[in-house]
């Protein structure tokens, strides 16, 4: 397991962003009384060079160089924080109301966004900044004028898929207004999305000013870092070696400031949204003995040992899954939601989401730990030795391509073949599935549900794999078709001698068809046996409790029938 207290790599990066926005900030704010002289006052002679009384120098003028460069960062980060407020207000009012109001608001906002975003960025602020006027207040209208389109747009597209879930949609059908479903739902998924947006938003800002300050734009009567570049220019500091203490400090600052803030706000990010997150490389939280101990595992196909998963930094995930899957045999994975199941189903197919990782175990495929393969080796695995059958039919099918298209892809993705045996293959599979040859040219919405999940059942069979994982494959069916889809599944694991695990909720409907049943519960696999153990004799109390919770249909006594 993860150590308590171990930093990633963009956690170490983003500390080390924060003590130097730290030091800035106190420069900034402790300007007067940490620099040595007065910005604005004559000290020594003009160019004069660095010394033990002015460290940086002089410019053309006298004015001590270091006290300018404090005062500086005063100007810098007041227009990148301030002009990342609005812009971010700006950008996140406009993507909200866009994203939730829809219809004609949506359009004409989302226009403008349109009209902003393809304008380029620093001529469109030069413009903008010469009809104004040099001064701060045009360099916080300009940068921020620039800069709220792009964060509106995302989140106008995170307001959009919000508004369309279920529970929103409970809401507004009980009779909450706009307002409530804005403060009570929207907010609070908008507001991680936006604080490292914000941050980032600070970074560009500070080299929008810096730029604009080079160019004359900036409040000629307090000197920012980018100022201070402009007068070196303007005032033939290249000509002399005056160059390097006038130009070079600012140039640093400016690139510093921006870079922990880049990595501040990157990591802010990647906390907020865990896909984010790089699975790691390094394996040494797995125990050497579980890494590199080969165990007979008798031959069988699918071989759980011992694995552990964990998400992100809470250490939340399954502990300890030991579990087999013969060739023939079909085990049903049941449990309540949230209970493990699919972590353990991804991790047999090596599709964990990046948040997680395997800390301890192994996951055997056909003989191959899952844990070590490459990329490549994964992608060869996947639908050759180990097939999934996902949970919706609908969505896991282009709905733009025929049947037959995409079976063809299927067949293809592993074997070489010229595109009239791989459509001979494709006919094969939809004859074993039980549809006719005359689906191949349908698309995905003109078919049923049924028929829908016989074709991605279709798709997982099509290399023969030794393996195959089957999520939830009859959710969303009728009482028919589900019993149809199970026999199906039942027939054809026999057929092709297929180790077939089953990932499901339903323990009345698994019971029929498996060998075995394993219960999972809170990451942990609390009981695994025979269909008459797990169902007339469960030994642990969640495994009973989960049994006389399911519903069955049980003969009437014979006097009830009288």
């Amino acid at each position: 397991m993860m150590a308590v207290g171990t930093k990633t790599r963009s956690q170490r990066l983003a500390l080390a962003g924060t003590v130097v926005l730290s030091v800035m900030a106190v420069c900034a704010v402790a300007a007067p009384w940490l620099s040595p002289y007065d910005p604005a006052e004559r000290v020594t002679r003009p160019f004069a060079s660095p010394s033990g009384q002015h460290w940086l120098g002089a410019d053309d003028v006298g004015h001590d160089l270091l006290s300018i460069l404090i005062h500086g960062a005063r100007i810098s980060l007041f227009v990148g924080v301030v002009a990342a407020i609005v812009s971010t207000v700006v950008g996140t009012l406009v993507g909200v109301v866009a994203g939730y109001a829809r219809g004609a608001v949506d359009t004409v906002l989302m226009r403008i966004v349109d009209v902003v975003l393809s304008l380029p960025v620093l001529p469109l602020t030069i413009v903008i900044g010469v009809f104004a006027g040099p001064g701060l207040q045009t360099q916080v209208l300009v940068i921020s004028s620039v800069l709220w389109a792009g964060m509106a747009r995302e989140l106008r597209a995170q307001v959009l898929t919000l508004r369309e879930r279920d529970h929103i949609e409970a809401e507004r059908a009980m009779g909450a207004g706009p307002l409530y479903v804005l403060r009570r739902h929207i907010a609070p998924a908008v507001v991680p999305l936006v604080v490292p947006q914000f941050v980032l938003t600070i970074k560009t800002a500070i080299l929008l000013e810096a730029s604009l300050a080079f160019l004359g734009l900036g409040d000629i009567s307090a000197a920012s870092w980018g100022a201070m570049l402009s007068m070196a220019h303007s005032r033939n500091a290249f000509l002399t070696d005056a160059w390097l203490w006038w130009v070079l400090p600012p140039g640093i600052a400016i690139a510093i400031t921006v870079l922990a803030f880049a990595l501040l706000g990157n990591a802010i990010e990647e906390k907020s949204r865990p896909m984010l997150l790089r699975r790691r490389k390094s394996r040494r939280q797995v125990p050497l003995a579980t890494a590199t101990t080969e165990v007979d595992t008798g031959g069988d196909p699918l071989v759980l040992e011992g694995l552990t998963v964990v998400y992100g930094e809470d250490g939340r995930g399954t502990t300890d899954v030991s579990l087999t899957v013969a060739a023939g045999e079909l085990v049903g994975l049941v449990g309540e939601s949230g209970s493990g199941k699919s972590t353990v189903a991804a991790a047999v197919l090596g599709l964990l989401p990046a948040a997680a990782h395997i800390t301890a175990g192994r996951v055997l495929v056909s003989g191959g730990d899952v844990a070590k393969m490459t990329p490549a080796e994964l992608r060869g695995m996947r639908g050759n030795r180990v097939s999934l059958i996902p949970q919706e039919a609908l969505s896991a099918l282009n709905p733009v391509r025929s049947i037959g298209s995409q079976l063809d892809e299927a067949v293809l993705a592993h074997r070489a073949l010229g595109r009239a045996e791989a459509r001979a293959r494709t006919l094969e599979l939809l004859g074993q599935v039980g549809l006719g040859a005359d689906r191949v040219a349908a698309y995905p919405h003109q078919l049923s549900g049924g028929m829908r999940q016989r074709v991605v059942i279709a798709m997982a069979l099509a290399n023969d794999p030794d393996v195959l994982i089957a999520d939830e494959p009859t959710s969303g069916l009728d009482v028919l078709r589900e019993v149809e889809v199970l026999a199906l599944l039942d027939e054809l694991r026999v057929r092709h001698s297929l180790a077939l695990l089953v990932v499901t909720h339903n323990l009345p409907v698994i019971e029929r068809i498996a060998d075995r049943i394993a219960v999972m519960k809170d990451g942990e696999l609390v009981e695994v046996g025979t269909v008459a153990q797990i169902t007339d004799a469960p030994l642990h109390p969640y495994t009973r409790h989960l049994v006389e919770s399911a519903p069955r249909l049980r003969p009437a006594p014979q006097e009830a029938r009288l």
